[in-house]
Formats: structure tokens, sequence, C-alpha cells
């Protein structure tokens, strides 16, 4: 029988339905693609020995050193990137502003208010545009770049995330969407422009840009981009909030999955010479006074302090964290509804929107644009209050003071609709940059009304879910602080009209509501609560602000994920969580591997490694030899197959062929005790084997190494017990490997020796990193189908391998923090039974793997 939910789990069993994800929703399809991985793993083959081996340690420290100056450098450029959005936007946005304020002002007289809405249409309209046509050039710019960017630091290789062409449509594109009046922000996009450039800068090369190319051969590995994806990520979280520390907690928190202790003290380099390089030239651009420092970031929470004149004021009192508490709570909890609803948006998008040409996702956001616009004007007009403005505080809570507020404050405040000696609160909120309406908010005493504040935060609550999403660039840091701040301010206002308590500073429970609604969206804590730290300048904060976001956290995580992780879920990306359930540790590495394997031999003809490459999509394939009964009779006809055989037994380590190689080396001492032990230990000949195996085998229809032969692979026409035949692991190579040798023409002929093939530098062989060429490509009649190729040398020998019998959550952890791609499954007796890909650990395919487990018991 089903029992219904007890009295008091009934409310959270309702929200849980209206907010989380139904079974039905999560066994759902969406249009998915099949993203690939990146080779964290270091391949130890031979060229990369005998780089080692020609490393001194003035070479080391010079490699060291030129990490240093490069993460520096990224640092420089992230803060110059900051800047230019940040001259642009306010160019725009001060332009735009001065017309409509003029025409506003004008026609609030001759009563032609239709043509200054018609004007700010008109810039918002165009600006919107731009972003889109930018984000038409590269799709991928669109959006916040906060999931891609967290895809590819997991290991996921989002087409196009980190190249030249984004970095110039998001910083380009997010200028316009900002000055064009959507509810986004510029903030996060400038994360993943640091990221693209901590990814693009240490290579010296781009894709874009062809014919400028360094001969630069360092730092040529996915690995060492990750590095540096890791720093220019966190740069751009420093120059945005002028917080070095948060954008290193960002980037080790939500960015990074994989970390080490040297990586710290680099990104933290990295994050202050961004928020130097910002702050040095906003200064000096702004205020003209090169070298003060007074503007760290591109977003200022200023300095909250009580009045002189108010004795009884506080930032906050131990009473206040019970208030702190409860926002928490609403704040987790409008989070979740967020995220709910920009989740049904993004998969109507993705059915609807998505599928049909380009222009109509141009159409989608003129429409927001348009309709943001519409409702900002209308609400400003109708709905907005005309407030006294007074030069002396009367004591009430409906006048502004002017002596207690700084002069950029004061400088924001509009009157438009309004007649002299007031101001139009909802217009002051509207009709300004999204960082003075954050300042009004947190320093403003008694200036909006709590029926401004409701209308307010709903509409922008509303407005900016519909946003993100649409293809422009667009960060969600700024608008999810602003509604927060609205819903913070009105609990102070509400506290102070309806409770009686005078005491409690407005300004911090602004901060605490936005804390508490950005905490409920986007689920951070540690990196989060820093950065608001930093960006106010006050650590008696700290307290209030991390239980503030631990308790929107926890409220918001019983009903959904966070925005990031709900877009990375809707496109399928295979991103691989922290730890899997205890629930998955009933499978085992055999019930999760994919047997069918496409391997290759220690030695292999052309034609076949390019059968193999033109007819599968395998990005590695195991390096294997063949157990066999009759291997002698097999190495007397076949120079080839005598050479994988040989292969094999010289790799194979055995005690028996250890002790006879160290008794061996004994020989010359003169102890006759040791000779004799070394005669003890001879090999004796094997005796013969059986002719009749051999003729069995071929009534049988078995091929020796048949992908040895032209038009054979193991993915064609094999029969079950020639595709799980057992096969010794050696190694396994990547197919950037061997197309890189192909295209090198390494190889030799079946009359000579493996030894006469070209050797390739570990240089030539990362010579076209980060695009290899593909098979289909390669110009075939410029290469010898009998040649054969000895893919030892560049194999990779010493992966990380399992046993079948391996627990599921032994494997995640060591998928997960060694930052493989393939995990080859081996036996007892070094057989490769299968491997394992990061799509046979995500959670839907152990899900499913999970439920064929309980149907078979």
């Amino acid at each position: 029988m089903h029992s219904f939910p007890s009295w008091f789990s009934f409310p959270a069993f309702v929200l849980q339905t209206i907010l989380g994800e139904t079974h039905e929703e999560e066994d759902e399809i969406l249009p998915r693609k099949d993203y690939e991985s990146l080779d964290y793993d270091r391949c130890i083959n031979d060229p990369y020995l005998e780089i080692l081996e020609s490393m001194d340690n003035k070479k080391a420290q010079r490699y060291e050193a030129v990490k240093w100056v490069l993460v520096f450098a990224i640092g420089v450029c992230t803060g110059l990137v900051g800047l230019f959005v940040d001259f642009f936007v306010r160019l725009f946005t001060q332009l735009k502003f001065q017309v409509v304020q003029s025409s506003v002002e004008e026609c609030t007289e001759k009563g032609c208010l239709a043509l200054s809405l018609l004007e700010l249409l008109g810039f918002n309209l165009t600006f919107v545009f731009l972003a889109s046509l930018l984000v038409l050039i590269q799709p991928v710019a669109a959006g916040s770049g906060i999931p891609e960017i967290k895809c590819y630091l997991n290991g996921v290789k989002v087409p196009g995330v980190v190249r030249l062409r984004t970095v110039v449509c998001k910083a380009a594109g997010v200028l316009f969407s900002v000055a064009g009046g959507l509810f986004v922000g510029k903030e996060g996009p400038m994360i993943h422009s640091g990221a693209v450039v901590g990814a693009g800068l240490p290579q010296f090369q781009s894709i874009s840009l062809r014919k400028i190319q360094f001969n630069f051969p360092y730092f040529c590995s996915d690995r060492d981009k990750r590095d540096f994806v890791s720093a220019g990520a966190a740069a751009g979280v420093a120059a945005a909030f002028g917080a070095p520390i948060g954008g290193t907690l960002f980037s080790l928190e939500e960015g990074s999955s994989f970390w080490n202790q040297g990586l710290t003290w680099k990104v933290l380099f990295c994050s202050m010479a961004a928020t130097f390089t910002l702050n040095f030239f906003r200064s000096g651009i702004q205020f003209g006074s090169w070298g003060s420092f007074q503007l760290p970031g591109l977003l200022n929470f200023g300095e909250f302090k009580c009045s002189e004149s108010d004795k009884k004021c506080h930032l906050w009192t131990a009473v206040d964290l019970g208030f702190f508490i409860l926002m928490g709570i609403v704040g987790g909890l409008l989070g979740a509804t967020f995220n709910c609803l920009n989740k049904r948006l993004a998969k109507y998008r993705m059915r609807n929107v998505h599928p049909k040409p380009k222009l109509v996702r141009v159409l989608e956001s003129l429409l927001v644009s348009l309709t943001t616009t519409v409702m900002v004007f209308v609400a400003s007009m109708v709905l907005g209050e005309c407030r006294q403005i007074s030069s002396s505080r009367h004591g009430g809570n409906d006048t502004l003071s002017l002596q207690d507020v700084s002069e950029d404050v004061n400088s924001s405040i509009k009157t438009f609709f309004c007649p002299n000696e007031t101001y139009n609160d909802m217009a002051t909120l509207f009709f300004n940059p999204q960082e003075s309406a954050i300042l009004q908010l947190f320093h403003q005493d008694g200036t909006f009304s709590p029926v401004t504040l409701s209308l307010f935060f709903l509409l922008y609550f509303l407005l900016s879910c519909w946003t993100y999403g649409i293809s422009v660039p667009s960060g969600l840091f700024v608008p999810s602080l602003l509604c927060g701040a609205a819903f913070g301010r009105l609990v102070a206002n509400l506290l102070k009209s309806y409770i009686g308590l005078d005491h409690i500073y407005s300004g911090t429970f602004a901060l605490i509501g936005a804390a508490a609604f950005l905490g409920g969206v986007v689920r951070m804590t540690i990196s989060l609560t820093v950065i608001l730290i930093e960006s106010t300048n006050e650590i008696t904060y700290g307290l209030p602000i991390m239980i503030t976001l631990m308790v929107a956290k926890w409220t918001g995580d019983f009903f959904n994920k966070g925005i990031y992780d709900i877009h990375v879920n809707l496109r399928g990306v295979p991103l691989l969580e922290w730890e899997t359930g205890m629930e998955m540790d009933k499978l085992q590495a055999s019930d999760i591997m994919e047997p069918n394997l496409t391997y290759v031999y220690p030695h292999t003809r052309i034609q076949s490694l390019v059968s193999i490459l033109r007819t599968t999509v395998h990005h590695a394939f195991p390096v294997v030899t063949e157990n066999r009964g009759n291997e002698r009779e097999f190495m007397k006809g076949n120079q080839l197959i005598s050479n994988n055989i040989k292969f094999k037994k010289s790799s194979i380590l055995t005690r028996a062929g250890e002790q006879r190689k160290r008794s061996q080396s004994m020989k010359s001492y003169p102890s006759s005790e040791l000779r004799n032990m070394c005669d003890e230990h001879i090999a004796t000949e094997e005796p013969p084997e059986k002719e009749d195996l051999l003729q069995q085998m071929l009534e049988r229809r078995y091929t020796p190494y048949p992908n040895l032969y032209p038009d054979q692979s193991p993915s064609e026409e094999w029969t079950m017990e020639e595709r799980f035949r057992p096969l010794t692991f050696h190694g396994l190579i990547l197919r950037s490997q061997l197309v890189t040798l192909l295209d090198r023409g390494v190889c030799y002929s079946e009359s000579q020796s493996s030894a006469s093939q070209p050797r390739l530098s570990h240089a030539e062989m990362l010579e076209d990193y980060p695009h290899y060429p593909d098979i289909h490509d390669l110009d075939l009649t410029l290469l010898n189908p009998r040649m054969i190729v000895d893919v030892t040398p560049y194999m990779n020998p010493s992966p990380f391998t399992v046993s079948p019998n391996t627990h599921v959550s032994q494997v995640f952890n060591l998928f997960r923090t060694m930052g493989l791609r393939h995990l080859p499954v081996v036996n007892a007796v070094g057989e490769v039974v299968g491997i394992i890909t990061r799509h046979n650990l995500t959670h839907e395919f152990l899900q499913a793997r999970l439920r064929q487990h309980y149907q078979t018991i």
C-alpha cells in the first residue's frame, strides 16, 4: 500500500511536486549531442621519457618561470577585457539615458511620452539586435558561459568554448546586452572571457588567426590548458567583483574538478593581476588619479556604515540572525522557483526555438527586449511613487537625506514623471545602471515604499528568468543580486513599519537578501561568501552571509539543482559529479564496462589502421596481443605475426623470468652457490605444439590476427568467439596519435626490422595540438597499405586499470580524481576484458544499469 505524506511533510511534498523534477521529466530525452572528453591523463611514452631524460634543473626552473609569466599575462589580459566591457557599457548607457531623460522631461510637459518610449525602444532594440548577431556568429557565446567552462574543467570538450572568436563575440555582445536594457549582468561573461584568455594565450596560436603562429613548444596538452583555464576563470571573477580570493575559491569550488596545491598560488597570483590591472586603469580613466586604486572591480557594493547621528544603529545584531535564517529559507524557495521556471523555458526553447532558423532566436531576443522596455517604462510612469527630496533628515521613512548618502548615489536619483522637489522611486531603480540600483538599495535610507519594492521584485524576477537563456551573452549574478536586494530591503521596511524595529540597518538586510536569492539560484557557498565579503570590505558580515547562503542552499537543494547544473543536464553533457550514491556499489566494473572492444596490435599494417580509424569513432584503442596455444605455428609463416608475439613475450614480466635475469647478472660472482642457482633457472625447451590444433582452428574459420589484413576490423562481421577472444593488454594509444603516425609516414616494410621505422619526438607528436588532422583528410594514395606501423613507442604502456570486480564507487573515484578519459578493465591474468569511458559513469547510465541489476535478481 502507498502511504500518504504526514501532515508535517505535506507542504514540503506539495512544493517538491511543484518545483522539483518528476520521474517523467528525469527520463525525458531532449535533443542531445555526443560530447568528447579531454585527455587530462599524461601519456608516458618513449618520446615523453626522452624529454624527461634531457630535463635538468635549469630547464625545469625555466619551464616554471615561463608558467608564472603566462599566468601574470592572463590576469592582465583578463583585466583589460573587463576594462573594455566596462568602458563601452558606461559610454552607451550614459548616451542612452541622457537622450531619454531629456526627452522624458520635455515630453512630460508637452504630453509626448510615446515619443520618449519610441526613442528608448530604438536604443534597446538596436543594441540587443547587435548582441544577437554576434551570438549567431559564435553560438557558444550565448549565456553566461559558466556552465560551459565548468564542463571544460570537468573534462568535457565543448566545441568552440575557448576559441578567440568566442571571447570577441562574448565581450562585444555582453556590452550590447547590458546597454540594451536587458536584465542581465556583465560579471558572468567575464568568467568565460577570462577562461578563453587562459586557454589561448599560452598556445600562441588561434584557429581564427591561422597565419599568426609562433613556435612555442610548451604547454601543448589538455592537462596544461586545464590549469590555465582555471586561472583565467578565477581572474574573471576577480575582475568582476574586485575579489581575488573569492575568484580563487570560485575556481576551486564551482569550476575546477581537478586541483593541486601548486595551482592555488598561481591562480591567486593571476586573480591579483586581473584586479590590479582593472583597478589601475578604471581609477585613472574615471577619476583621473592614476595609481589611486579606488575601483577594484566592475561591481562595488560601497561602504556599509551607520549614520554618526544615530547612536542606536548597528550593522547587525545577534537578534537579526533569526531573521537572516528565515530570509535564507525564503531565498532558497525563491531560487528553486526561479530555476524551475527557467528550466521549463529552456526545454521549450530546445524543442520549439532552436530547431527553427537562426533568425527566430534573434526575434525572440528582440521580443524580450521589447517587452522589458515597455514594462519598465510603463511601470515607472504608472506604478512609481513621487517622493519628497529633503536636504535634512526628518526621521521618517518617506524622505531622502542628502547628507547621509554619497554623491554617486544621489546623482542617480531620477525625477521622471514627477513634479519639482520630488523623485520617482520606481524610475530610480529602473532607469539606472544595475550597479547604481544596487547601491541605491544598499545605502539609501527610507527611499522606497514597500509597494514599489514588491512590484520591482516581481517584475525583475519574471523578466530576468525569461531573459536568461535567450541568444545573447548574459550574466546572472547582478540580476540575482538586484532582485534579492529588493527582497531584503522589503523585509527591512516591513520590520520597521509593522514590528517597530527601528534599530535595524536596511542596507544589511538588502545585502543578506541579495545573498539569499543568489545562493538559492546558483547554490554556491564558500566562494560566494568570500566574494560578498570582499565586495563590501566588511569582515563582520562573514557570519550572517555564510549562514544565509548555507540555509538557502540546503533549502533549494531539497527541490532542484542550481541553475548552472540544470543547464548542463539539459544539454546532455556527461558531467561527473563529486561522488556516486551508496546504492551504486551494488554494481561492479564488469556491469558498466563496454566489452565489445576495437583494438590494435603492437605491429599493424597501415591498411588495417586506416580501416579501423575510418569505421569507428573511438578516441583510444587498447594495444593487445592474442593468447593462443599455437603461436609457434603462426611465427613460422608470417614475420608480422612473429613481431607481435615476440613483443608479447618480451613485455610480460613473470617471477621466474625476473629471477632468471637477476641470476644471469650474478654469474660474475665467485660463489659457486650462485652459479648453481643460475643453472637451475635455465629455461627448458617447450614441448612442440600439436599439429592438429592449427588445423582445427582453420576449420573453425579462425583468422590469425584478423585486423592485420585489408578491410577487416573488430567492428565488422566477426563471430562472437572472434570478438571476445583472450587479449593480453599492453597499453593504450589515442586516435590522434595513430593519425599523426600515418600523416608523418612512420612505418617500416615487412622485409625490414622495426628498428628502421622513423622516430618522432615529443614536440613533433604535439605539433598539431589541439587540432589534429582527421583520418578522412589524409591522402591515402601516399600510403603503402602493406607497410607496418610499430605503435609501441608511442602508446601509453602504463595507463590506470581496474579489475572486473572493482565496485563502481572505486571506479568512479579513480576516474574522477585522476581526470581519466579511458579506463581499461583487466582481469587477473592481464587480459583486457572491457573499457570504461565517461559515458559509462554518468548518472543516467548508472541508473539504467542499476535497474537492470534489480531485474536480474
